[in-house]
């Protein structure tokens, strides 16, 4: 039985081995929309998936620019590489996470020539790609009437709308909404946490103590190293 193959390198050879088959998988889309491909990317694969031009750090699945980084020294184009991500979104390894066909129609074109275009590249997105997916996090959540809400961001990053938050000492309520598509939650060490939750909300009552400083973050695994967490300051 020969070794077997660590996620990355399965993945490469899965990806290389698909080169062959281009032609069978429908790839004809030339004038996929990438700023479609971006903003469905980071909603639908961006939880899972490391992508630094899309500024996702998803760890659930395998690093795309790691993973696309030796196919683009051993000179597949961007073309070649934009087939195999379209045919491992519709057929994806068995085995695995992700399901089939996670995006399909124009959306998958879109995804792939996106990814295809940034994977493994330096620098960072500009223009109208810069412009198409807002940054997450940045803002501040001031707690109301013995209430505390920070949204999770909608858009599906692995962030909260809010990494700051301030409340006055005493019983609150932390309630986190979740419009995107990817299950969060909001907890506290030692105070609390809500319910994981996807299309829904997540929240617990704590009793914040006058002058302290708190972290809130995300318990599904991965996400707060990915950057789900912000400081809440208490007067």
């Amino acid at each position: 039985m020969g070794k077997r193959l660590r996620p990355r390198a399965a993945l490469t050879a899965g990806l290389i081995c698909a080169v062959p088959l281009l032609s069978a998988c429908g790839v004809k889309n030339e004038q996929a929309d990438v700023v479609a491909g971006k903003q469905v990317f980071v909603s639908k694969c961006g939880a899972c998936h490391t992508l630094s031009r899309a500024g996702t750090k998803g760890t659930t699945g395998p690093n795309l620019d790691e993973a696309f980084r030796q196919p683009e020294r051993d000179g597949f184009g961007e073309s070649a590489i934009r087939g195999m991500v379209y045919k491992q979104i519709l057929y994806p390894a068995r085995g695995g996470v992700m399901p089939a066909k996670l995006v399909d129609g124009e959306q998958a074109h879109d995804v792939a020539a996106y990814v295809a275009m940034v994977a493994a590249q330096p620098g960072k997105d500009a223009g109208r790609l810069a412009a198409a997916v807002k940054a997450a996090g940045g803002g501040t959540a001031t707690e109301k009437n013995g209430t505390l809400t920070i949204p999770a961001d909608p858009s599906g990053q692995l962030a909260y709308e809010d990494d700051k938050a301030t409340a006055q000492a005493g019983t609150v309520k932390i309630v986190m909404p979740n419009q995107s598509g990817v299950p969060h939650n909001i907890a506290i060490d030692g105070l609390g946490a809500g319910k994981i939750v996807t299309k829904g909300e997540s929240s617990f009552t704590a009793k914040l103590e006058a002058g302290k400083t708190y972290t809130y973050y995300c318990e599904v695994p991965g996400h707060r190293a990915a950057g789900m967490q912000g400081t809440l300051t208490v007067k």
